[in-house]
């Protein structure tokens, strides 16, 4: 098995899964909330809840970059108690990837569907990943 804080457990995903996570990226870039939602329509559709949380796993490490090695890793989110669902759910998700803990991920995957939260939690994911990459060209 790989060491789990570097990029190689993303290239687990099938080709596929990048393809559409960059679809995601460039409609949320664009401000199209309902193309990103509508994208990762067509992902359950054609890949099922498993094909989602691909896209997902590359957002994420679209959003984390390279991860410095050595150690596990704890994020700082200021006031993410007091956050909406969407919101720490995103930030929970992402300390997952940082950390490679896939059954966490999936975890939150799981109740996300059962809260009906999911769609929410995916958009607020795409549009994290946007700030952060605009953050980081600025």
């Amino acid at each position: 098995m790989t060491d789990p804080r570097t990029f190689s457990h993303v290239t687990e995903v099938p080709q596929h899964a990048f393809d559409d996570a960059a679809l995601v990226l460039q409609r949320a870039l664009s401000g199209d909330s309902d193309a990103v939602v509508g994208t990762f329509d067509a992902v359950v559709d054609r890949d099922g809840i498993v094909g989602a949380y691909d896209v997902a796993w590359c957002l994420a490490a679209t959003m984390v970059g390279q991860i410095p090695t050595g150690g596990a890793w704890t994020l700082d989110f200021p006031g993410i108690d007091d956050a909406r669902y969407d919101k720490r759910w995103v930030a929970r998700f992402v300390s997952a990837y940082v950390n490679g803990d896939i059954p966490t991920g999936e975890a939150l995957f799981g109740a996300a569907i059962a809260d009906g939260q999911l769609p929410d939690c995916l958009l607020a994911l795409a549009g994290s990943t946007v700030a952060t990459l605009r953050h980081r060209a600025a």
